[in-house]
């Protein structure tokens, strides 16, 4: 495509933009849609007094509908983001420099993979990150990083010379289970057994019921939001989203949600929050007001895999970190980041350190794939 007659724009929200051209570009992952970002914005988590400022860009013709666009952010802290860069800006400011602000091309505080490059044609991307780099150039940030790409727009980014860097996830993947047996089929026979008893233990004299669209009433949110703020309070200090956050996510994609509760004698004592994509669950937020052994393990990961083969998804999601999920038969998968620094001297200095990264991630992988639950040949 020719980028004669092509300008960039930057707008001071995605709620700027019309929704259905917004998703139009966004497709079917629910965190670069526009019900998802503006529920961020017009909620509050997202904004002033946040760190993270919308400053999302798109690429259109004169007075057409944007044939580009990215969600992008001026971040004042690297919190939220769950690509630890914190290395970076020590290094950056021990030389003099202030690494704050920088642009963060992302779904704010979700570390699933997606778009991040929102094309109606692949040949828009440089122009896209183009845009992004002057951006910075113009406004004196020090860099701007894309985290959680998925893996078909990686090269987008190696070709407009970005830096890459390599990370691990645990994701469930669906090899055309039709039950959650079929699935318990292919582990070892102690491991199948230790699944079974964690099931068995984590529902025992509980209810577990599983919410979707209008079925998550207020009350359900309400008892959410407390398991939401224990969590996060552990976790991060205080929690990033509002509690008006959840109320603006199931009014604007509830049919896209699955929220998992469990019930003791009628009440919420723990629950997980799932969003839904064209092939992939992704589970989001967990929380309890009551510790009852294994049940997280039952609410995040096994509930998950059994909603990901009751609706034929070919893999889950379960958030970042987490070792533990080797066990439960989630695999070790690479996730990448992109980033780009405004200082050569600096980016070169990036560049060398990630090369001898990128070979212990890759040794970290290789150790853990020895180490999966699964039959050898199964």
């Amino acid at each position: 495509m020719s980028e004669e007659g092509l300008a960039a724009r930057m707008a001071g929200s995605v709620g700027a933009f019309d929704r259905a051209e917004w998703n139009a570009l966004a497709g079917d992952n629910p965190f670069m849609r526009h019900e998802f970002l503006t529920a961020l914005e017009d909620s509050g988590s997202v904004g002033p007094g946040t760190g993270w400022q919308p400053v999302p860009l798109a690429i259109s013709t004169d007075g057409g509908p944007p044939l580009a666009a990215m969600p992008a952010y001026a971040k004042g802290h690297s919190q939220g983001e769950y690509v630890f860069d914190h290395a970076f800006a020590d290094a950056y400011e021990r030389a003099g420099g202030n690494y704050y602000p920088k642009l963060q091309i992302a779904a704010p505080f979700t570390p699933a993979t997606g778009p991040r490059l929102l094309l109606s044609d692949p040949a828009l991307a440089a122009p896209l990150l183009s845009a992004a780099e002057q951006v910075c150039l113009q406004n004196g940030f020090s860099s701007a990083h894309a985290t959680f790409i998925e893996p078909d727009q990686l090269g987008l980014f190696e070709e407009a010379g970005w830096l890459l860097r390599r990370d691990i996830q645990f994701h469930w993947l669906n090899h055309n289970f039709a039950t959650f047996e079929d699935f318990l089929a292919t582990l070892t026979s102690r491991k199948r057994k230790d699944l079974r008893k964690e099931r068995a233990a984590a529902q025992q004299g509980l209810e577990i019921v599983r919410l979707s669209g209008e079925a998550i009433r207020p009350e359900h949110w309400d008892a959410f939001w407390h398991f939401y703020q224990d969590t996060g309070a552990r976790k991060w200090g205080q929690p990033y989203l509002t509690r008006e956050a959840f109320d603006l996510f199931g009014e604007r994609m509830g049919e896209k949600i699955v929220l998992v509760l469990a019930l003791e004698e009628g009440e919420p004592i723990a629950g997980a929050l799932n969003f839904v994509g064209g092939d992939t669950l992704y589970g989001r937020y967990w929380g309890c007001t009551k510790q009852v052994r294994f049940l997280h393990f039952e609410l995040c990961y096994y509930q998950a895999i059994d909603v990901a083969i009751e609706l034929g998804l070919a893999k889950v999601e379960a958030g970042a970190q987490g070792g533990h999920k080797l066990a439960r038969g989630y695999e070790p998968v690479e996730t990448v980041s992109a980033h780009w620094f405004a200082d050569p001297g600096f980016r070169a200095a990036v560049a060398e350190f990630l090369e001898r990264e990128r070979e212990g991630v890759t040794a970290d992988r290789n150790y853990l794939e020895r180490r999966t639950p699964f039959r050898k040949g199964g």
